[in-house]
């Protein structure tokens, strides 16, 4: 018996489904999970010494490659100084300057621990700050495991949904407006239908989280125009694609700015830290200032911070995130084309450090066009890629992540293994 498959059996008595998150548990693809022992640069090694080249990055934090000595010495450093002291620090104000620096949206932001616990708290201010509750969210977007915002889209244009998680009664998202994704006349006819009492949009501007799917033009725009007009809050959720799509994240590539953004992954470079921010204003209205409450005991950890600080400041290098995105393109164009000339529908996508790739004939640009796609052929694809050591996202719903380590071989290296494969699938 393999180690992976030892130490799988072994977590299912103690852990549910083995796993302390979904999407570990390979439950889309099949299998048993890789459990990773230690990781450097684009490299990953299992439990069983199998070495892979990883393109999860921890899901996407890791856009420096894994165990950067510079940002391991950062947590070394500040480790020893102590692990948590539930006060303020000055590496808190360091790391909150440095994000209003790089993102011009950001008048003040707080700092918390997770991507969820950014967007749950955004949404709260900004039904706090406006009076009204209903919020817009996008099927297919995912903005963590806050009870209203676990909701599926019906049938018609304009619905509230039904929830997708046990435990959600329908009263937590009674007032959640579900749309599709790059639905411009969805989103004028719920302004048209509930002006005055939509608190906020919520949107990954680059959806990540049901693979790698971008706005169509106009998309955008049509949100900053209804929101401003009625006097919504938008909130760009940039988790994801904060400092991983570009330097300024989708609001410096597509020049719309949001009201508050909501951020995770990088800024923790590994660590597990998140950060809400906007509008001075707005933010304004949180506890102390204000009357919205958000508290954490762990918010600031000063070991995080530390990781933060360091991943942000070493991404202000010249020309680093104009070479990510050209080696993440050419990785994305090269499957393609062995895909293609290998006979399989297939097409692919990128942006910054991500990418996506689908068998499809055209890249999907909503949640039921990911749903259309050859599900099956991306589970065969995908493990026969693990055989290769060439370790994807375990999902054909999830975007992939490319690190500044994966270089011009490493990239030939998957790309044949690719080739290998499609030939074969």
């Amino acid at each position: 018996m393999s180690r992976n498959t030892e130490l799988f059996e072994r977590a299912n008595r103690h852990i549910p489904g083995g796993v302390n998150s979904p999407v570990r548990a390979f439950g889309s693809v099949g299998g048993v999970p890789r459990f990773i022992e230690r990781a450097q640069g684009p490299w990953v090694w299992d439990a069983d010494q199998t070495q892979y080249i990883d393109y999860v990055g921890s899901w996407g934090p890791a856009i420096l490659g894994h165990a950067h000595p510079d940002v391991v010495k950062a947590v070394q450093d500040s480790a020893t100084r102590g692990l948590s002291f539930g006060a303020p620090t000055a590496g808190e104000i360091e790391l909150a300057e440095l994000l209003c620096q790089l993102l011009p949206s950001l008048e003040k932001v707080r700092l918390v621990s997770s991507g969820t616990e950014a967007t749950m708290s955004a949404i709260r201010l900004a039904r706090g700050y406006t009076g009204r509750n209903k919020i817009i969210k996008f099927e297919g977007c995912y903005h963590g495991h806050a009870d209203s915002l676990l909701v599926k889209a019906g049938s018609g244009l304009l619905t509230f949904g039904n929830p997708t998680s046990a435990g959600v009664p329908e009263a937590f998202i009674q007032d959640t407006v579900v749309l599709n994704f790059n639905d411009i006349d969805g989103v004028k006819a719920a302004f048209s239908e509930y002006a005055d009492q939509i608190a906020c949009i919520i949107v990954e501007p680059i959806a990540g989280n049901m693979n790698l799917i971008k706005p169509i033009p106009g998309f955008l725009e049509t949100l900053r125009e209804q929101c401003t007009k009625h006097g919504a809050v938008l909130i760009f959720d940039e988790v994801m694609t904060g400092f991983r799509a570009g330097p300024q994240g989708v609001q410096g590539l597509s020049g719309i700015t949001p009201d508050l953004t909501t951020l995770a992954k990088v800024i923790g470079g590994g660590m597990p830290v998140g950060a809400f921010g906007g509008r001075a204003d707005i933010m304004d209205k949180i506890a102390p200032l204000g009357p919205v409450y958000q508290a954490g005991t762990l918010s600031g950890n000063p070991v995080a911070v530390a990781a933060g600080l360091c991943t942000l400041k070493l991404l202000q290098e010249p020309g680093l995130y104009d070479t990510l995105a050209q080696r993440t393109q050419r990785l994305a164009q090269g499957l393609k084309e062995r895909a293609v000339a290998a006979g399989h529908s297939f097409s692919s996508d990128s942006v910054g450090g991500m990418l996506g790739y689908y068998f499809a004939e055209e890249v999907p640009t909503s949640y039921a066009a990911v749903s259309a796609t050859d599900l099956s052929k991306f589970n065969r694809f995908f493990h026969a890629m693990l055989d290769e050591g060439v370790y994807f996202a375990p999902s054909a719903y999830e975007a992939s992540f490319v690190s500044i380590t994966h270089d011009d071989e490493i990239i030939q290296q998957t790309l044949d293994a690719a080739e290998r494969v499609f030939k074969a699938l």
